[in-house]
Parts: C-alpha cells; structure tokens; sequence
C-alpha cells in the first residue's frame, strides 16, 4: 500500500506572542496550544529565547543561526523532528521555523534574554527529564505564582535546562552560498533518497569527489561524520512516516536497513522510545477520532 501524500501545509499567525512577552520582571511565559498535523509556523524570530516542547505528538522544527564568528556567509540551518521525549532550545534572533508534523500538544516556554547564560547562543536539542517536563507544566498556569516561588521555578528551570543530556537528531546542511557545491548536492540527494546507498563510497560515485574528500568536507562544514549525519536524515524520513501509521518493516526497508531490528534498536537509542510505540500511540489516536467522530453522527 503506498504512502499517502501528505496535504498542503497551513500556514499559523505569527504576531500573536504579546500576551506571552517575557520581561526582566517576568522573565518566564508559558504558552499551551493543541494544533493539528499540518500546520506550520514560518520562518521567524523573536528577542527572547524559547524552549518548544510536545507534550503530545510530533513536530519538526528548523533553525537558521548565522555564525558569530564570521566563518560562514549564510546561517547555519538544521532541521530537527521532535518528538515528546525531546526538546528544541532556540536562542534570541534565532530565525526558525516550526512545523506540526502530528497533532500536538505545543508548550512554549519564553525566556528573557536578561535571565540567560551567555554560552546559550546555540540551538540544540534536549532530553527531557522528569523534572523538567514537570517544571514546563507547573509554569502553564493562568495565574503567575508568587515571586518567591517564580523564582524558585526559574532557578530550577535554567539548572535543568544547563545541566540536561543534548542530543543531536537535527540534520545539519551545508551553507546554500558559501558551502561546497559538491557537498551541498549529495547531501540534498541523500535527503531525497536516504536509502539508496548506505555508504559514502556508494554516493562518492555519483558527487563528482573521491570518498577521502567528501570526508572531509562533511568534517570541515558539518562538524560530523557521513553516517551519524546520515543517521539524522533515516530519522528525520522515519518519524513523519511512523506519525502517519505505515508499519515499521517498511519505514526500515525504506530507510535502507537490512532488518526491522537493527533500524528499532538504532531508533529506540536516538529518540528514547522504541517505533511500536510510536505508531501504537498513532493507531490510539486514530481509532479513539474514529470512535469520537462515530458518536457524533449517532
């Protein structure tokens, strides 16, 4: 049976963050939304940091830093597929984008720049632990609490943020005008077609470099090896997959793993969940609409 195609993405307003405005004096908003698949946040930033965080269902979020160095002519952008066992950091002036891969539930958390770290200039993603995930919803209140405890609150949310484990599911793309063509072409085919080669000797022969050298621009632009790079890609085609209920045999054949076991176990040590439960949580829902919508016309 083939992949169903995905609908046209829905853009979502962007200007409607006033009301969540951190301030010096209220370092710390939270912001909860239900979204539906589809739906797309385009690019955009705003003056304050941000932690976005899936409660429930799937989302994928780019981010476009430009380097503070210089060594680069155009931003930097990775693309990352969150799901709820993770989430994204995103500095101040960050531009990104965030799209809703399976509907979800969105906290937002907004924080004042005047509150952060200096060394939190970078995008990256985070495992959620159960303090934290608990810390993001005790600030999703109507009422902001007392100060004593707002502070409270905020101490032990940057010392959770600072100290989590980071992992890295985005996938890095080399720069669009000051990276290597070369590089920048392969990396595009093996976006479009991850399971085609599963070495960078099988792509070598096709992007015009030897092995050697496409190693090392991988290693001189990305900051990364070919096959944890690639790795990124596999998950990145994997999680829409899953999110639209295709089986996790074929998600594996079509990610250019050998076996359905070897692309679990790789899955289950990136994302923090095994794919069955993805996709037994994807069929819940599904059959929990299903069941709603049905009583509904009754």
């Amino acid at each position: 049976m083939p992949t169903a195609r995905r609908p046209p993405l829905r853009a979502l307003p962007l200007g409607d963050t006033d009301p969540y405005r951190p301030t010096p004096e209220q370092p710390v908003r939270c912001r909860a939304r239900h979204l539906d698949g589809d739906n797309q946040f385009a690019l955009h930033h705003h003056a304050w940091g941000q932690l976005a965080f899936c409660a429930s269902g799937l989302m994928q979020v780019t981010v476009l830093q430009a380097d503070p160095a210089g060594r680069q002519a155009s931003p930097a952008q990775t693309t990352t597929i969150v799901p709820p066992s993770r989430a994204v950091w995103i500095p101040p002036g960050a531009r990104h984008a965030v799209t809703i891969v399976e509907a979800a539930r969105l906290l937002t958390l907004y924080i004042d720049d005047s509150v952060l770290p200096g060394h939190w200039s970078a995008s990256r993603v985070l495992v959620v632990t159960p303090l934290l995930r608990e810390l993001v919803h005790a600030l999703n209140r109507p009422r902001q609490p007392p100060q004593a405890a707002a502070r409270a609150l905020l101490t032990l949310l940057l010392h959770e943020m600072e100290h989590a484990d980071t992992q890295p599911l985005g996938v890095p793309m080399p720069s669009a005008t000051g990276g290597d063509r070369r590089l920048r072409n392969l990396c595009e085919a093996v976006m479009q077609a991850p399971s085609q080669h599963t070495t960078l000797a099988g792509w070598a022969a096709h992007a015009g470099a030897s092995e050697r050298t496409l190693a090392r621009l991988f290693r001189d632009e990305l900051g990364t090896g070919f096959q944890r790079w690639r790795q990124q890609v596999v998950l990145a085609h994997a999680m829409p997959m899953l999110a639209r209920g295709v089986s996790v045999g074929r998600v594996a054949q079509a990610s250019g793993y050998a076996s359905e076991s070897a692309f679990s176990a790789m899955f289950k040590s990136a994302m923090g969940l095994p794919p069955t439960r993805l996709l037994a949580q994807v069929r819940a829902r599904s059959q929990s609409q299903a069941a709603t919508a049905s009583s509904t016309r009754a």
